[in-house]
């Protein structure tokens, strides 16, 4: 059999089962999809062309996407966990039921103060990080200060043209377009151009 080694510590390295964070990117898709493909409503371009149809074949088939991972840097996963005193079990993530979502630990409190009116808890942050896709998504917003209100966001919010390998359209770039529509009401860029260093070679 197949036995994965760790090449820092030697230790076999063992696959443990753990709950996810996942993203429901249905109604996202669709906006970004009609982004590109709407005639009355189209605010982006992809260049060259051929490459609207790969963005349409991702979008058209998305998937709920995990994007929780188990790093010790990144952006934190904004979910608390409620610990109850009279909970019988204390260790983290032992209820479903004891998730908070919210922007930040205030707010946090705030929801778990609402949830669980009358009792006694701490709060833990989850460990977990964004995934990389997800976290390098918010760059166009958070770039420019998001989620504050800040003049540069109000300037240079959307950027016009976005230049990056057809490779990445839909991890970095759907992602992007998708987060910056919800997040920050508009495409985060109007074109998507191919980056290709060798259009101008030629042949010797």
């Amino acid at each position: 059999m197949r036995l994965g080694i760790c090449s820092r510590s030697n230790y076999v390295v063992e696959p443990l089962i753990k709950p996810q964070w996942y993203v429901n990117w249905n109604s996202m898709a669709k906006q970004a999809l009609d982004a590109v493909f709407d005639d009355k409503n189209r605010k982006m371009e992809i260049i060259p062309k051929q490459y609207a149809a790969e963005w349409k074949r991702w979008l058209e088939n998305i998937r709920d996407w995990c994007f929780s991972r188990q790093l010790w840097w990144g952006h934190r996963i904004p979910a608390w966990y409620v610990t109850l005193e009279d909970d019988e079990l204390k260790e983290l993530g032992a209820y479903n039921d004891h998730w908070v979502v919210a922007r930040n630990e205030e707010e946090a409190q705030t929801e778990a103060n609402r949830i669980f009116p009358g009792k006694k808890l701490q709060m833990s942050q989850d460990p977990d990080v964004l995934d990389t896709w997800f976290s390098s998504g918010l760059f166009p917003l958070s770039a420019l200060g998001w989620p504050d209100d800040t003049n540069d966001l109000k300037a240079f919010y959307p950027t016009s043209v976005l230049e990056t390998g057809h490779d990445i359209l839909f991890f970095w770039v759907a992602c992007m377009v998708m987060l910056g529509i919800k997040l920050g009401g508009d495409v985060p860029f109007t074109k998507v151009s191919e980056f290709n260093p060798f259009k101008d070679v030629e042949p010797c």
